[in-house]
Parts: C-alpha cells; structure tokens; sequence
C-alpha cells in the first residue's frame, strides 16, 4: 500500500521507498522518512498530503506519496 492510499489520521510504518532517484531519497532521508520509520498521513489536500515524520509536518506532492511504501 503506498502513503497516497492511507485514510487521513492513519500511521503506518514506512516499508520501503521507490522513488527512482539517488537525490529524493536522500531529501526523504534528511526529512527522516526511511524504512522502519512510522509516519502518519494528517490530511489528503488537492496538490499533495500533509504527512508527519518524527516532530515535523510536511506537504509531499501525490507522485511522492505513491513512491512511499506502507
């Protein structure tokens, strides 16, 4: 299941990360969205979703939810 499919409110751990690229992946890495790491899907919003990781709120675009693995 990918972080785009959770219903708002829901935390999963991160499985794994398909982004395709050597540089998003060190982004998400530096955000402390990796393997192992729970994260929780706060709101669905028009261009993206409100997700937080550890003590941080972030907007990823829908693309990038679909390349989180839950």
């Amino acid at each position: 299941m990918t972080l785009k499919d959770l219903p708002a409110g829901e935390e999963r751990i991160i499985r794994r990360l398909e982004t395709g690229d050597e540089e998003m992946d060190a982004f998400l890495f530096s955000l402390g969205c990796y393997s192992g790491e729970p994260i929780t899907l706060v709101a669905h919003k028009r261009g993206g979703c409100v997700v937080s990781i550890k003590d941080g709120r972030y907007t990823i675009d829908h693309q990038l939810a679909e390349a989180i693995l839950v």
